[in-house]
């Protein structure tokens, strides 16, 4: 049976002192061990909250990591830098570095194979924009987005990773798809990694991320195929996240 997850991306947002606290208040409000947990900092805020929350359930992450593995890359930040400071995952191909900073389908798989070097778990973000979908284009575009880490990274390397789909068209506008359309895609991506390796599909653990809250939640996480959240604004409240937490737990 797949443990369900949530992670928190926190986005380019916070203070240090906000930030730790955010982070005091979702530890004190574990009292369940039902799913996992873990917040994404922005990268300046990773080593504090890291010693913070080391002897907690939570789980820290990155929101983005290096497709090199060292060298003259000005302004990247290597994933053996990330494991070094306690990061269990790594945002990758998110739709916001796809859409704002060039990441490519070929970059992205490179992201993940190097969180996957320094046994960082790789959460790739996979989703179309509204005009993909108002295109009928859903299932190509994720195709696609697959495909090129399946390519470069194999198949067997998804059994160390986390899949996330999110329609961009969800992301920060307050739309969120309907629990039947988040459902049809995430049964589709398990559909295309069962093709390759029916074992690895059963137990990929395939997250929805595109204005989860706690009002929707436990309707998108009765889907069969949804096994958690990326949750972006909500992660920025305690009570907020935590009832999406519970939620899925």
């Amino acid at each position: 049976m797949r443990q369900s997850l949530i992670v928190g991306n926190w986005k380019m947002t916070g203070t240090l002192a906000g930030s730790k606290q955010l982070a005091a208040d979702i530890v004190a409000g574990l009292n369940q061990t039902d799913a996992e947990i873990a917040v994404c900092a922005p990268y300046v805020y990773l080593p504090e909250i890291s010693q913070q929350i080391a002897d907690s359930p939570l789980g820290l992450g990155s929101q983005n990591v290096a497709d090199q593995k060292s060298g003259a890359y000005t302004g990247e930040i290597a994933s053996s830098m990330l494991k070094e400071i306690g990061c269990d995952y790594a945002i990758v191909g998110h739709s916001e570095r796809r859409s704002y900073y060039g990441d490519t389908n070929e970059s992205v798989a490179e992201r993940y194979c190097q969180a996957l070097e320094n046994d960082i778990c790789p959460i790739l973000c996979v989703g179309e924009t509204l005009e993909q979908r108002e295109s009928g284009d859903t299932f190509s575009v994720v195709k696609s987005q697959l495909d090129a880490v399946i390519e470069r990274a194999g198949i067997a390397s998804f059994v160390d990773a986390v899949i996330a789909y999110e329609p961009v068209w969800a992301i920060g506008t307050g739309k969120t798809a309907s629990d039947d359309q988040a459902q049809e895609v995430h049964a589709y991506i398990r559909q295309l990694l069962a093709e390759k390796d029916a074992e690895i599909a059963g137990g990929m653990r395939i997250l929805y991320g595109g204005s989860v809250k706690p009002a929707n939640a436990k309707g998108l996480f009765a889907m069969a195929d949804i096994d958690g959240g990326l949750v972006g604004g909500a992660s920025l409240d305690a009570a907020s996240f935590l009832a999406i937490y519970n939620a899925a737990a």
